[in-house]
């Protein structure tokens, strides 16, 4: 699929009255099928209105058309296809089948372009982890990401709204090479290549946020992550055998990691914390935390969930528990960055994971057990 549908260049459609624009995010090829197809806009119309090829346009259609074996990719184009309406445009020098090829849209059953690239960054960098799948059922309105260990076992690392995974599809970023009741999708070349994109756009955009400009000297923030890892530190961390052959972190503690990263991620604090790591530990530990002024209700809810968790394992143990679990710093450079000795790291880090799993076992709330 992440090669099907490349042709990813935007065109917005002007709609006059109660509607919309068709979401910048959806290919070119998707709005020329939702014209044919649900407009009546014949293909040469169209070929015409592009300045392509009559055989283009057909070209697209039909690729589009393969693609709604895929429940995601059909029902978002169920969505765009149950919205278009013919909005007329007084346009004398446009034929009528053309002036009336605009499409409407509901905003709360689409994603938004801006929030596809949030959470699209997240969901990207947790697929591209080893053995990961993005899991779809058909009656729930959420998908639930899932990392399976060597073992056999399942960890929830990540909770997607449908709308996002929907997206996801229809842009070629994830593919399920099987389908069933539960559809497991992958990642594709396609999504990393955007992945790669995202990551480095967001780089640009903080690149100040660690380097001091006055002084010319480097905070002690962890650095920030290029692209996507196959592994993250705990997993790395819960291969390695104790004395007795136990496995170092059990699926439990490597679970209560994840959802803190998860909450991290999801209120985007990544920005907030890099910028002012000591003032943020100190206002942790003075609990003056204060709330941002503008900010999503689901990000508001995550960045709440994180600090309550980081307050409750006490600040000694809240700062290796940023590096490692939330900037996915490993533990030999977290170990240098705070003075430990060599291998000490890993110690602190299992008490501090213990301490999280308390706190969520002694917290739960619907997020946490809505899917896994």
């Amino acid at each position: 699929m992440g090669s099907q549908i490349q042709d990813i260049e935007q065109s917005q459609h002007q709609v006059s009255g109660a509607g919309g624009a068709v979401p910048g995010w959806v290919p070119r090829s998707v709005q020329n099928y939702i014209d044919h197809t649900e407009m009546g806009i014949p293909i040469r119309a169209l070929a015409r209105k592009q300045g392509c090829h009559a055989s283009t346009i057909l070209r697209q259609i039909r690729r589009v058309e393969t693609l709604r074996d895929d429940p995601l990719v059909d029902g978002v184009l169920k969505t765009l296809g149950g919205k278009a309406v013919s909005v007329p445009v007084r346009r004398a020098p446009l034929d009528r089948a053309v002036r009336l090829g605009t499409v409407a849209w509901a905003s709360d059953e689409l994603a938004d372009a801006a929030q596809l690239s949030i959470d699209g960054m997240r969901i990207l960098r947790r697929l591209s982890e080893t053995g990961a799948v993005l899991a779809v059922a058909a009656d729930l309105e959420k998908a639930v990401i899932v990392r399976e260990g060597a073992a056999g076992q399942s960890t929830r690392t990540g909770v997607v709204d449908r709308a996002i995974a929907e997206a996801m599809a229809l842009k070629g970023w994830i593919v399920a090479p099987t389908k069933g009741r539960i559809t497991r999708y992958q990642i594709t070349a396609g999504g990393r290549a955007a992945l790669a994109d995202m990551m480095a756009r967001d780089e640009s955009l903080q690149a100040g946020s660690v380097n001091d400009v006055d002084t010319g000297e480097i905070s002690k923030a962890p650095r920030r992550i290029r692209y996507g890892l196959a592994e993250s530190p705990l997993v790395a961390l819960a291969r390695r055998r104790d004395r007795d052959g136990e496995r170092f972190l059990s699926d439990d503690l490597v679970h209560a990691g994840e959802r803190l990263r998860e909450d991290f991620e999801m209120a985007q604090m990544e920005a907030e914390v890099a910028q002012g790591w000591e003032q943020f530990l100190a206002t942790l530990r003075e609990n003056a935390m204060t709330d941002p002024i503008v900010a999503l209700p689901a990000a508001q809810r995550a960045r709440t969930r994180v600090i309550a968790a980081l307050k409750d394992i006490g600040p000694g143990l809240s700062d290796v528990t940023l590096r490692c679990c939330c900037f996915l710093e490993g533990l030999e450079t977290a170990e240098k960055t705070l003075g430990w000795s060599a291998r000490s790291g890993k110690i602190v880090l299992r008490i501090a994971l213990m301490g999280l799993k308390r706190h969520y076992a002694e917290n739960v709330d619907q997020s946490g057990a809505m899917i896994g």
